[in-house]
C-alpha cells in the first residue's frame, strides 16, 4: 500500500518512527528504511530554523512534499511533515529486492574505485540511499511523490524494538543533544554509524512514542 500525504501530514517525529520498516520504491528498486532523523523549524539543527528561502520552500509545504538537499555535495532526501518547517530525514535503508533491480542499485552507487558496493552497506547513508535509487536534488526537490516515480510503501513489517539516539553530524549549539535519531534495532549494525554503548536507548513502538510525548 501506496503511503498518503495524510500519513506524512502528521507530527514529524511520530512520521520518523512511523516511517522505520517502510519501502521507497523507484520501479522495481526497493529500499527498505532502517534509520531516520525529525526536525522541527524550533530547532536549531533545522535548515527551517535558519528561515524561509526558495532553495528551502519545501519544508514549509503540505506534508510528504520532497524536500532535496546537498550534503558534502551529495544528495539527502527528506519529507516535510505537518506544520511549517517540520521534516524528517531519510538516513539509511537496506536493499529490498533481488536480481536485475539490485544490480541497477549497485550500478548507481559504485564505490569511488568503481568496485560494485556491497549489498549490505549499499545504503548506509543518506547520500547512498539517493545515489543507489539514482535520484538527484533538481528532479525531485520541491515536489509531491504522486508527481514523481517515487512511493513510500507499507508491506506490514513493523520493527520490533527501536533505538533512539541523537543525529549525526549536528553542530555544537545548534541542539546536538536532542534525540531526534531513530533506528530499527534489528539492522543497528547496519544504520550510517552504530551509535556507541550508553549513548542510546532501546524500546517498543510504544514505550518509544510514550516517552517523548513531550515533543508529539
Amino acid at each position: 500500500m501506496n503511503l498518503s500525504p495524510v500519513f506524512f501530514n502528521r507530527n514529524a517525529m511520530l512520521v520518523a518512527i512511523d516511517l522505520l520498516g517502510k519501502v521507497i520504491t523507484r520501479g522495481m528498486m526497493r529500499l527498505r528504511i532502517i534509520e531516520t532523523e525529525c526536525y522541527f523549524i524550533s530547532d536549531k539543527g533545522s535548515h527551517a530554523s535558519l528561515g524561509y528561502t526558495e532553495k528551502r520552500r519545501a519544508l514549509f509545504m503540505d506534508g510528504g512534499t520532497i524536500y532535496m538537499y546537498y550534503a558534502r555535495g551529495k544528495p539527502s532526501l527528506n519529507f516535510s511533515a505537518h506544520g511549517e518547517g517540520n521534516a524528517v530525514l531519510i538516513k539509511s535503508a537496506i536493499a529490498d529486492c533481488t536480481g536485475e533491480p539490485l544490480i541497477m542499485m549497485q550500478k548507481n552507487n559504485p564505490m569511488p574505485d568503481g568496485r560494485m558496493r556491497d549489498v549490505t552497506r549499499l545504503a548506509s547513508g543518506q547520500t547512498l540511499v539517493c545515489r543507489s535509487l539514482g535520484i538527484d536534488v533538481k528532479d525531485y526537490d520541491g515536489r509531491q511523490m504522486e508527481e514523481t516515480d517515487i512511493r513510500v510503501t507499507d508491506d506490514g513489517y513493523r520493527p520490533e524494538s527501536i533505538v533512539q539516539t541523537v543525529r549525526l553530524g549536528i553542530p555544537a549549539g545548534r541542539d546536538e543533544h536532542l534525540p531526534f535519531r531513530f533506528i530499527d534495532e534489528k539492522y543497528l549494525g547496519r544504520c550510517t554509524a552504530k551509535p556507541k554503548k550508553g549513548s542510546y536507548e532501546v524500546c517498543g513502538y510504544n514505550e518509544t512514542v510514550s516517552k517523548n510525548k513531550k515533543y508529539l
